[in-house]
């Protein structure tokens, strides 16, 4: 007796939209730039992809590629941290969550930070903080503006310890140089952004725009509820929720961002 060959559809063509449940075929949702066209769900995407939406086509040029973290702790889990590290850098293609560097938008120069959630969700590190810093430092020395796109569900990475926890600080006073410098930085937040990384840098921009419905906060709501328990209000921690509260000066959909932080860009150096 012959086998028939199973002819469904191919694998990997569509997607369920979380918000929404529809499913959506992949690649319109790659041609609204990774955003559901069911409901207006934006989706979380690489740091790559933000370069290419953001940035004038290859005008971006990476900084300090050669920074890589290491395991001061000999920190073991379920997977010891090296192994982690080994396998997230073998899966994505990248050092570690962030990725700085100078481009144009619009053909404004501007120094870019992006953080990838894809990187161990994009948690900060001590690589991390240290490639902020000193992309940082060098918008200041080239008076370019900064602009930060935050996406670390993960905030402070544990297995690192307080050599972790210290980059909200060392970032937080380069951030406080570059300001005094008279410098604009413009900061994005985008889901989710939570943790150490919006307690420090990601709500400390001149201008904070964020995505649609972005999750942005210190602690999720089941943490808090665990801790003290408290029920939190409907909505807390959306962008929505942050804008009405005076912590987001504007929300902007993803297929506007780049005209947006030209126009703001514009617009402060022309005030």
């Amino acid at each position: 007796m012959s086998t028939r060959t199973n002819r469904g559809i191919p694998e990997g063509l569509w997607m369920p939209c979380p918000r929404c449940k529809a499913t959506l075929y992949k690649k319109e949702v790659q041609s609204r730039l990774g955003v559901c066209n069911e409901c207006g769900h934006h989706f979380t995407i690489s740091a790559r992809e933000r370069i290419d939406q953001l940035l004038d086509e290859d005008s971006f040029e990476e900084w300090f590629t050669h920074l890589r973290p290491c395991d001061p702790l000999g920190f073991i889990d379920k997977v010891p941290y090296a192994k982690k590290l080994e396998e997230t850098q073998a899966k994505t293609g990248m050092s570690d969550a962030a990725v700085v560097g100078k481009g144009f938008i619009r053909g404004r120069a501007i120094v870019l930070c992006i953080t990838d959630f894809q990187f161990m969700a994009g948690s900060m590190g001590s690589v991390v903080g240290e490639k902020l810093t000193r992309a940082i430092e060098e918008a200041t020395r080239l008076s370019l503006p900064l602009v930060i796109v935050s996406g670390s569900g993960g905030g402070a990475r544990m297995q690192e310890g307080i050599l972790s926890l210290m980059q909200m600080a060392k970032v937080s006073c380069a951030l406080a140089r570059f300001d005094q410098a008279g410098g604009l930085y413009i900061s994005i937040l985008t889901h989710p952004t939570m943790g150490g990384v919006a307690a420090s840098w990601a709500l400390q921009g001149d201008l904070t725009l964020a995505e649609p419905g972005a999750m942005v906060g210190f602690a999720g709501a089941r943490t808090i509820w665990n801790t003290v328990r408290l029920e939190l209000p409907e909505g807390f921690q959306t962008s929505e929720f942050l804008l009405e509260h005076g912590f987001v000066d504007r929300i902007v959909h993803r297929k506007d961002l780049r005209t947006e932080v030209a126009l703001l860009i514009d617009y402060c150096e022309h005030k």
